[in-house]
């Protein structure tokens, strides 16, 4: 059966009143601004042939509808490819495959019954005589679709971006700089340094951008360049687009000038100097020098020198002297000079000075700007071409160009036209203006009767969202978009406009909150679009919203103020700065109360803790981890930030590298081998004692050359360096290491010999099963970390397979690779444990209690480094793109974009506490700490406060450091012996698999192997391959070593591992016999010698000193050439046995 309900969200409370709502219960469905019924409501959502937008509230059941529609268009008589749907996310598209394939399954014949089938398509909009009608076809659409082979085509934007690429044409992709077989990459953060390199590299051997790097860097700092820099990276899109459209650089417009006979193409600064304002100053330092008093006589002496030597001096600095006469530090006007209109006349010419030269300065900093972002896009494209890599925003890009081009359009629509039928797009709020442009250049040939210019019947469109939650325009997404695309639906297809503000996720009681809060916000004009929500729920005991007491500040404690004075270990204590001594405090209060809630009886899966930023979350952890609450940050975090992967990377650090000796400490201190403190001071004495001993000699050295004249090395030469690999070998020669130390020193040793011959994964998986790593690990983990110790031990060794391909073959590539990209591991779900997210991360999701931390955090700063963009969403391109220094002084004529741009992150703040408080299913609680300054605007916890009551007080917690953890328990299969052929089980002389003797060729094979790859020609010694593969398999180290020499240094052997006489060679070669899987110890392609021609040599490895006399050997050993004489016909093929002595036996 399945997991999820088929049935219509909310279909317990069905409205079929047309009046306005007035109360919880009461659901509120609307077409075109009309209230109606939910039949009617759902008849119009889920019918395959109507054009519509659903705007829906959070918990509508937006994908129940979407996946409905996509029944119901099957059921109508469209094929599964002719269906594409469309979503953000690979997850997203996940859970809607995930659903329908359940749905299919439920509605089958030998799952459902009848009587559900004509409930479910009555609940999708049908009347029961067409649901009756056709529930027998319901009944068999599972086996319908599996009989058709094709799926319906449910994508992320980009996935389908990339399929029209496919269809692009060269001369496009020429001029886009795209190749048709590029690699399409997500993330271009780890290609950024290289980037970087190759931009500062252009900058110096260019003269014009070196100039404006070095002007920018003296005037701003290098930091702020850089930010600068990344912010054009973040906006490369909006920056090319406009930079085309010859929008970019008249973003920042040059000052006016604002009196008659002033020249515009000077410095604003130089407009002082004019005889009009030159006759305004003088006559305000008139005033002021008659008025009395010493500030007033200071600025008319001020204002009077500012003018001595201004022939002569910078314009900048003559105006700069004149500003300081009558303007504070802080830009306002001087107190105590009076209030003459004369000096309010100056006041004006200066105040208008200064705003024109902010808007110069602002100009200039621009234009280089400019020209310093077409060099970095220039490395970037050329950097992309030559390693032939594609991001999505080239997707996006190309997919305008192919779709909204006259000349290319009308072929790419013929194909659209005969692929797609039904169009449907979900979470449409977090769409881009650039994504609209490709959407909308392809539908907007449909636009008008009769299928518009097309001349075709367009495909049903269907777009659900939700402006109200759209909190993602860091990547791009503009909720404007959604409005576009419901007017031109409505429009231009004449579609339908469809909402819903009926929930089945919350409760009454936290509905109720919701909708006094975003009322008030709306009636200050704060927010927009919101229409009060009903519920199909009904009360629910305990529900609603509650406040946690607040963590008061001191009220005259300053920022940096010093801590606690106490002593403490530097390297085992971390300093606690006073503001996340605070914060600490309240993630204690959220852990506390959390556990009072689990102690109720709800489940750890139902309970959320959310907040703005990552760091508070770390600390809720922490604190929930002390309390043993089982928790886990579902959202992805960094591979390296795990600490059981930082071990695992130091341990594969030091294989590579002997030297570094802080990697070979911290791998002896981690759980892998458990060295203590002791252990590593005893070894840091040894390296001390080396390096005394070693002066000791170099100091006798000394003496004994200046006696017989000789010069001794320069100091640092290496003749006269310390020991690299100092630490490496202490532990190689330190006496009665003890118990962790020894095991250390043997598996290191192991490892080391391994890690030179061994790709990194091979190398990974046998640390993890020889040193019991996972069991070391998960023991030493808290038990609420666990899981997530687990996941990150997998995600490493997955990586080791995957990262670049593979091609970082060596331990040393690999951790280079490691430490230079950014790589993300995702926690498996933990459905038992409660949930950290970010609001962004918990969008989409729901949980019994919800908390909500850091609701009064101090006020956002204006941004330094900024760019400001205005991009229309009816606009191809972006009208303004400017680059600001700082926002707080923006110039003139950008103030409006400002203005619009602050007015944005208002309303998306507010969007953010919507999707916070619709992710409560029956309660949530908010938490906050004071911050250092007021918000201009209410906060969340403002907001909430009125309307919450205060939490119930919860115990303190427990003293948890006396704690017994639970030992880990790691299951383990049994190991797989395979039983040896009926052939030879009886009269044989085969070993047993757990034989001395089948363990000795085990190690045998495993040392032939590898002194024939690569062993010995990295210079291992015969002695070191011998004694790894002996403790591998638990072989007698001295007879491996005797065995294995015997035969690399036979003659007769020799022709078969001498590199210069092969062709071709390989062990462990499989092969396919009469459909059953052969392994060959060693192929040999050997060239032609004198008389004999090429010839294919079959090599059996058998320690026996006569094999040829069984026939058992025999005759697999002429199964083995047989089936190499299929493989290579007309070839010569030959085989032989090879002896534990030596000897080459040629079979007959």
């Amino acid at each position: 059966m399945p997991t999820r309900p088929v049935g219509r969200p909310g279909a317990g409370c069905r409205g079929t009143t047309l009046s306005a709502p007035t109360s919880l219960a009461q659901p509120a469905y609307r077409i075109d601004g009309a209230l109606v019924s939910a039949d009617a409501f759902y008849a119009a959502a889920c019918d395959p042939r109507r054009h519509v937008v659903v705007e829906a509230c959070a918990g509508a059941g937006k994908t129940w509808m979407l996946v409905s529609r996509i029944l119901r268009a099957l059921l109508d008589g469209a094929e599964p490819q002719e269906i594409l749907a469309i979503t953000f996310t690979r997850k997203a598209a996940g859970e809607m495959r995930a659903r329908l394939n359940e749905w299919l399954k439920a509605f089958s014949a030998d799952v459902g019954s009848d009587a559900d089938r004509v409930l479910a398509l009555q609940q999708r909009g049908l009347d029961a005589a067409a649901a009756q009608a056709l529930a027998p076809a319901l009944a068999g659409l599972q086996q319908r679709l599996q009989k058709a082979g094709r799926a319906v085509e449910i994508r992320t934007f980009h996935a389908w971006f990339s399929q029209l690429l496919k269809a692009a044409p060269l001369d496009l992709l020429i001029e886009l700089g795209i190749q048709r077989d590029a690699q399409i990459i997500d993330d271009l953060a780890d290609h950024e340094s290289e980037v970087y390199r190759r931009f500062h590299a252009a900058v110096l051997a260019n003269e014009g951008l070196r100039a404006d790097f070095h002007h920018l860097v003296q005037q701003r700092g290098r930091s702020q360049l850089r930010k600068w820099l990344d912010a054009a990276w973040a906006k490369r899109v909006e920056i090319e687009l406009a930079d085309a459209a010859g929008t970019l650089e008249p973003s920042v417009a040059q000052p006016a000038a604002p009196w008659p006979g002033i020249d515009p193409t000077a410095h604003p600064a130089q407009w002082i100097q004019s005889p009009a304002c030159r006759a305004t100053l003088r006559r305000c330092a008139s005033v002021l020098g008659t008025a009395g008093g010493k500030k007033a006589a200071d600025a008319a002496r001020a204002i009077e020198g500012a003018w001595t030597g201004a022939e002569v001096s910078p314009a900048e600095a003559v105006f700069e002297a004149l500003w300081s006469a009558l303007f504070t530090k802080a830009d306002t006007p001087r107190k105590g000079l009076g209030d003459s209109p004369e000096q309010q006349t100056a006041i004006d010419v200066l105040t208008t000075v200064r705003a024109a030269v902010a808007q110069h300065e602002t100009r200039e900093e621009h234009l280089r700007m400019v020209r310093l972002s077409r060099a970095l896009f220039a490395e970037l494209a050329a950097y992309k071409r030559t390693r032939g890599l594609v991001e999505m925003s080239d997707l996006e890009r190309c997919a305008v160009a192919l779709l909204g081009d006259s000349a290319l359009s009308g072929w790419v629509q013929e194909r659209l036209d005969a692929r797609v039928r039904h169009l449907l797009i979900d979470e449409f709020q977090d769409t881009s203006p650039l994504q609209w442009h490709a959407l909308g250049a392809w539908l907007s040939g449909y636009a008008g009767a009769g299928g518009g210019a097309s001349g075709h019947r367009p495909p049903s469109v269907f777009i659900v969202g939700d402006p109200k939650q759209s909190i993602y325009r860091f990547r791009r997404a503009e909720p404007k978009v959604f409005e576009a695309a419901r007017d031109f639906v409505q429009q231009g297809l004449e579609g339908s406009v469809l909402s819903c503000d009926h929930t089945r996720r919350n409760a009454p009681e936290v509905l109720a909150v919701l909708n006094r809060v975003f009322a008030q916000a709306q009636s200050e004009g704060q927010f927009s679009g919101f229409r009060p929500h009903s519920t199909a729920l009904g009360a629910v005991t305990g529900a609603g919203a509650s406040r946690l007491p607040v963590v008061l500040r001191e009220q005259n404690g300053r920022r940096d103020e010093v801590g606690d004075d106490t002593w403490r270990d530097t390297l085992s204590m971390a300093r606690v700065e006073p503001e996340q001594r605070l914060r600490q405090q309240e993630a204690d209060r959220v852990a506390t109360a959390v556990q009072a809630v689990l102690a109720g009886g709800v489940p750890p899966g139902e309970v959320q803790v959310l907040c703005r930023k990552r760091e508070s979350l770390r600390l809720a952890a922490a604190a929930l981890a002390a309390l043993g609450v089982p928790c886990a940050a579902v959202e992805e975090s960094l591979l390296l930030d795990a600490p059981e992967v930082r071990d695992l990377v130091a341990l594969l650090d030091m294989l590579a590298s002997p030297g570094h000796a802080l990697s070979l400490a911290q791998a002896l201190k981690s759980p892998v081998f458990g060295c203590s403190d002791a252990d590593l001071v005893r070894l840091a004495s040894a390296v001390a004692c080396a390096d005394a001993s070693a002066e000791s000699d170099t100091t006798s050295a000394e003496a004994a050359s200046a006696v017989d004249g000789e010069r001794l090395p320069a100091e640092g030469s290496p003749q006269r360096r310390r020991d690299p690999l100092a630490w490496w070998h202490a532990l190689q020669r330190l006496p009665e290491p003890g118990a962790a130390l020894q095991r250390a020193r043997d598996l290191l040793n192991d490892w080391h010999a391994a890690a030179r011959v061994l790709p990194p994964h091979d190398l990974l998986d046998r640390i993890v099963s020889d040193g019991d790593v996972m069991a070391r690990m998960l023991a030493a983990a808290p038990p609420v970390r666990r899981a997530t110790a687990q996941a990150a031990i997998e995600a490493l060794l997955a990586q080791s397979l995957n990262l670049d391909g593979a091609r970082g073959a060596t331990p040393y590539n690999f951790v280079r690779a490691l430490r230079r990209r950014r790589l993300t591991i995702t926690v498996p779900a933990q459905p038992d444990a409660v949930q950290l997210l970010t609001i962004h991360g918990a969008k989409g999701l729901e949980a019994e209690v919800v908390f909500v931390m850091d609701t009064q955090p101090e006020p956002p700063r204006a941004e330094n480094a900024a760019l400001l963009v205005q991009w229309p969403v009816a606009s191809a391109h972006p009208l303004t793109c400017a680059f600001v220094y700082t926002e707080s002084r923006c110039p003139p004529s950008l103030a409006t974009l400002y203005a619009e741009e602050q007015a944005a992150r208002r309303r998306e703040e507010l969007n953010g506490l919507y999707v916070a408080m619709t992710r409560a299913k029956h309660r949530i609680v908010f938490s906050a700490t004071t911050p250092h300054h007021a918000a201009p605007l209410p906060s969340w916890w403002h907001r909430l406060e009125p309307h919450a009551s205060e939490a119930s007080p919860f115990p303190a917690p427990p003293t948890v450091a006396d704690v017994a953890l639970p030992p880990a328990r790691l299951l383990e299969l049994p190991r797989w012996e395979v039983a040896p052929p009926a052939a030879l089980a009886v009269g044989s002389t085969r070993a047993t698999p757990d034989s001395a003797v089948a363990r000795l060729g085990q190690a045998v094979h495993r040392v032939l192997e590898w002194a024939v790859r690569q062993g010995l020609q990295q210079g291992l010694s015969l002695d070191t391959l011998c004694s790894a593969a002996a403790r591998e398999f638990g072989a007698d180290a001295p007879v491996v070593r005797k065995v294995a020499g015997a035969i690399l240094d036979s003659p007769s052997c020799r022709r078969f591992f001498d590199a210069p006489g092969l062709i071709w060679a390989a062990n462990e070669v499989s092969v396919v016999d009469a459909g059953e899987w052969l392994r060959i110890d060693r192929l040999v392609h050997r060239r032609a010698v004198e008389d004999d021609p090429e010839t294919w040599w079959v090599l059996d490895y058998k320690l026996s000193h006569a094999p040829h006399q069984l026939d058992a050997y025999r005759r697999q050993l002429a199964r083995y050439r047989q089936a190499v004489a299929r493989w290579q016909p007309g070839a010569v093929v030959r085989s032989a046995f090879i002896t534990g002595t030596g000897a080459v036996i040629e079979a007959d």
